[in-house]
Order: C-alpha cells, then structure tokens, then sequence
C-alpha cells in the first residue's frame, strides 16, 4: 500500500499543507466543523482542484483522473444506492471496474463475511439500522481492494454504544488490510482511539502532527490547547491490572481506573469536559468518583469553568452555565 504525501496543497479551503502518512498507516485529521479536514480528503481523492502536488509512493497522481488513483471513499452520509440492496451497493464499484461476475459475488460474500452482515444480503438501506449502513458503505468502499482509504466522519451519526464497537471493527479491519488511511473526526476520543497519529488541522492550515499522546500531552500552541480543552495532566506513580481490559492508577492521592490499552501508562489527560460535577452522590457503582472543594470559578455565557481540590490535585472542569446556576455552584462548596 502505498504512502500519501502532500506538499504545499492550497485551495480554496486549505493553505500550504505539507502531510506525509505513512505505508499502511491509520492517519486521523482531527479538527473542528469547517476546518478544511474532508476538502483535504477530496484532493487525496482528485475530487476537486487544488495547487501543489499530491504524491503516492512518491510519485506525482496530480494528473491522474480520480477514478484511476485507487481510492476507496466513505463519505459523511454514506451516499448508499436507495434502489439497490446491500448486496448490489456492494458490487457496485466492482461492476465499474469491470470485474467478472463470479469474482464479484465471490468478493461480495467476503465483504459481507469481513463485516460480518451476511443476514442483510437482499435488504435495502430503508430497512437498516445506522451501524448497519456504515458496514455496508465500509463494505462497498473496500470490495475493489483500494490502495487508499478515506473516511469522512464515518461513525458521527451513531450512539456512544454502536461507536465504540465499529471503532473496533475498523481498527480490526485496517489490521486485516493494511490499506493507509486518512480518517477525518472532530471527535477528540475518536481520534486518540483510532489513530496511529494524529494530524490537527484549523482554518486550512495544519497545526500539529504527532502520536496521540504527543497531541494531547503536549499540544504545541495555544489553538491546539484551546480546542482539546487544556487537559488536566496527571503523572501515573503506579499502576495494577483490574482485568476485563481496565487498569488501576495511583497518581498522588488518588485511584483511577481506565483503559488499558495494552502500553505501560506514564501520564493520564483528563478532559474539563469529562468531570462532572454533584452536590449529591450520584446512583451507580463508586468508580472515579472523589470529594472535591470548589476553589474559585470563571463564568462565561455558555460555560462555566471550575476549578477544583481533589486530594492533593488541581483539577479543572467545564460545566454548561444553566447546570452551574441550577446546582447553585460556589466558591468553596464541597
């Protein structure tokens, strides 16, 4: 499979972009709405004009149609043939690329087997689920064995629950494939569980690429900080295997459990977005949850930031204003 590289890319939504995304590689462009992320993954894919030079393997496809390039595309709103079943959607870039018919049922049975809706052969899309429609679209984009993979915000529509599982699924899938991949996603947990590396994009322009932890551990100006939320960094002293895929940390005080993700842990990031905040204890078993005292607070219209004492930690939050003006929040409550 081969390598993307693009240097001094410029259009009307991007400005000098240098990226290179490695052989097999799973590359996520993280940013928020308008940032240029999915006009990025147009130009990989030829589907509109740009300046500058797109390269695979290192050599120039500026010039090639898109059609020729390789490329496999899950676009946004799955773009899924009404008329035609899962079956047909999934043969449909095979028939386009000529491909003998008892090949093309073989390749489609192997699609269906891959992402495993073998049941939903002779369904239409009307007749499925979300999470259905993304593996039948991930299907038809892999049944002509691209060389490249995109996809634009493939699992934005689905709920916290069928998200993870298909996260999982296509980090199986890119394992099994090993297509290089571009996934676009403003979604921070997204990116940090998809990603090889990850590359954050702004107003067209690129502002970091490195490992997730690079990215949220030491995000390089204050744009980067400002968008990922300032995490709340805290260094992990020790660490014991809970099992059932969670692991136990010790950071100054406190007992946090989290993922694991099979790599020894050194530092945890803890979003201002993911603390919650209770007068009361809340229902549920007593995991993450600590005392803490309100140490001062900064209003704004829409978001109130909190910071707090926990243990021997400073810890900021973030909570909607409503939610601050209906607990009654202030300085110095426990």
């Amino acid at each position: 499979m081969p390598c993307i590289e693009l240097r001094g890319v410029t259009n009307f939504a991007c400005r000098d972009i240098d990226l290179k995304v490695e052989n097999q590689e799973l590359m996520v462009l993280l940013g928020p709405t308008g940032a240029g992320k999915t006009t990025l993954l147009n130009i990989v894919a030829g589907l509109i004009e740009y300046e500058g030079s797109v390269l695979f393997d290192g050599v120039s496809i500026d010039s090639t149609s898109c059609y020729l390039r390789g490329v496999g595309y899950l676009f946004q709103d799955l773009a899924l043939f009404p008329h035609l079943s899962v079956s047909a959607n999934i043969a449909f870039g095979l028939k386009a690329c000529k491909t003998p018919p008892f090949e093309t049922t073989a390749r489609v049975k192997e699609m269906m087997q891959l992402v495993r809706i073998e049941n939903l052969a002779h369904r239409y899309p009307r007749d499925l689920s979300g999470g259905e429609q993304q593996r039948v679209a991930l299907a038809r984009a892999l049944a002509p064995a691209p060389r490249i993979l995109l996809l634009d915000e493939p699992l934005s529509s689905l709920d916290f629950s069928t998200s993870k599982y298909l996260r999982m699924e296509l980090k199986r899938l890119h394992r099994e494939f090993g297509v290089t991949t571009i996934y676009v996603t403003h979604n921070q947990r997204e990116a940090k569980e998809m990603g090889d590396r990850i590359t954050v994009i702004h107003d067209g322009v690129l502002d970091q690429t490195g490992s997730p932890e690079d990215i949220f551990f030491n995000p390089q100006n204050q744009r980067i900080s400002e968008f990922i939320g300032s995490p709340n960094i805290l260094e992990c002293e020790h660490s014991r295997d809970l099992g059932m895929g969670l692991v136990e940390i010790k950071t100054r005080g406190l007992s946090i459990v989290v993922p694991d993700d099979g790599q020894k842990i050194k530092k945890i990031a803890i979003s201002p977005q993911d603390i919650y905040i209770s007068a009361n204890p809340p229902p549920g078993p007593d995991i993450n949850r600590f005392n803490a005292t309100i140490v001062e607070m900064f209003p704004s219209s829409s978001l109130t930031k909190i910071r707090l004492k926990v243990g021997d930690h400073s810890l900021l939050a973030e909570q909607p204003a409503e939610v601050v003006e209906e607990l009654g929040l202030q300085s110095g409550d426990e």
